[in-house]
């Protein structure tokens, strides 16, 4: 039996595709331990794990901060993940000295997972939930000039977090190796090669598995009577009424049956009067939408384009910020789904036109899902953490 630990951030979209692989491991007799956030300490438990929390070390950290951070402010996220770090050291490295992991395997967000790694001597796999990430890639992101702006601005801030880690006993050089990729670590990737932008550009150690599904189960029928709109802007940046407000007008007299999920914190009574064609929920079983919806409208957030192609639904893609456009671009390259040219009533029902009307699109993230469901999944990634144990030992 190996004992494993796991560390991630507090969002959905970096925990989630973690957890059929905890239960992988647990399943085949190993020891898992999963270092966490309170938000997420039902399923990391039922997925086998046991759950250590670390909100009391960061207490301020938000899901909605920190995806917002990780997604346009990178100079932000590192000062915050050192802080993180530098705050747990004593309790972390304590823990882990005792319990004598074989291997920590942390979301390449997470870089106080990969810190304490490396400080204990501990075999480490990176799991990266959105694109692996390295200097050809980053060329495709398409910063704006306020992203850029903020980067420069706090490269002082930056350095003086380099050396707090130093005095910590962790051993940095650049800023940018921490959030950059390489070729020499073991790296699980939740997507395919085939999606991967550049995959030519990564080496054999980056494992792509393609998603991470929960209760993925075999494709079932698009219902027949009526086309079938999903809307969802995931479960971080989802309070836009404006968008839900044109999404209402724009199929309120149509053909379509829509549903759609706007978030906790939006009130569902100030989008008004709502159409007998929509069903509007704070929370939607989004894997259970996606096996009965023709079209997805979406935020393009990694997570959700992957459970999108999976189940072979075509995208309509609405992204608000660069890493988000960067997996926007990949579906409308592969051809299955396309950008919205704006938010108002007369781009949403042109692009809904679009996708539905013409088949390449549904063929095309059919073709997609195949690939998807062939990389090998949860087991695979189970099979790249067993075999690094299995290499150090």
């Amino acid at each position: 039996m190996s004992k494993i630990v796991f560390f991630s951030i507090p969002a959905h979209g970096h925990t989630n595709p973690t957890l059929p692989v905890v239960s992988e491991l647990v399943n085949k007799g190993h020891e898992v331990w999963y270092y966490s956030f309170l938000a997420f300490q039902e399923e990391i438990e039922q997925a086998g794990a046991k759950f250590i929390s670390c909100d009391e070390y960061l207490p301020q950290l938000q899901e909605k901060e920190l995806n917002r951070k990780a997604g346009k402010d990178f100079a932000a996220l590192i000062e915050m993940a050192v802080d993180m770090a530098v705050a747990l050291d004593d309790k972390v490295c304590k823990e882990l000295r005792a319990f004598q992991p074989d291997c920590i395997v942390s979301d390449s967000v997470c870089l106080w997972g990969k810190l304490f790694a490396e400080k204990l001597r501990v075999a480490y796999v990176c799991s990266t939930t959105t694109f692996a990430f390295n200097q050809y890639t980053a060329k495709l992101m398409k910063r704006g000039i306020m992203e850029i702006l903020r980067m420069i601005v706090s490269m002082p801030r930056i350095n003086k977090k380099m050396q707090l880690l130093r005095s910590h006993g962790y051993r940095v050089d650049r800023f940018v190796s921490l959030i950059e990729n390489d070729n020499e670590t073991d790296t699980i990737v939740y997507t395919t090669k085939e999606f991967q932008p550049l995959a030519e550009t990564f080496s054999n150690r980056y494992a792509f598995v393609g998603p991470s599904i929960r209760c993925s189960g075999e494709m079932t029928d698009r219902r027949k009577d009526k086309k079938v709109i999903y809307i969802s802007l995931g479960t971080v940046l989802n309070q836009n009424k404006e968008f839900y407000r044109n999404c209402i007008k724009a199929f309120t007299h149509s053909d379509y049956q829509i549903v759609m999920s706007v978030g906790e914190k939006t009130d569902i009574a100030s989008l008004g009067s709502l159409p007998a064609n929509f069903t509007v929920k704070r929370w939607v079983d989004q894997i259970a939408m996606l096996r009965r919806a023709d079209v997805f409208i979406t935020h393009a957030g990694m997570n959700s384009v992957n459970e999108s192609l999976y189940y072979g639904v075509p995208m309509i893609l609405f992204p608000m910020h660069s890493e988000q456009r960067l997996v926007a671009d990949r579906v409308e390259e592969l051809g299955a789904g396309i950008k919205l040219q704006g938010s108002k009533v007369k781009h949403l029902k042109k692009a809904a036109a679009e996708v539905l009307a013409d088949r390449t699109y549904q063929e095309q993230a059919k073709r997609l899902s195949e690939s998807f469901r062939n990389a090998g999944g949860p087991s695979q990634a189970a099979n790249v953490i067993l075999a690094k144990i299995e290499e150090k030992s």
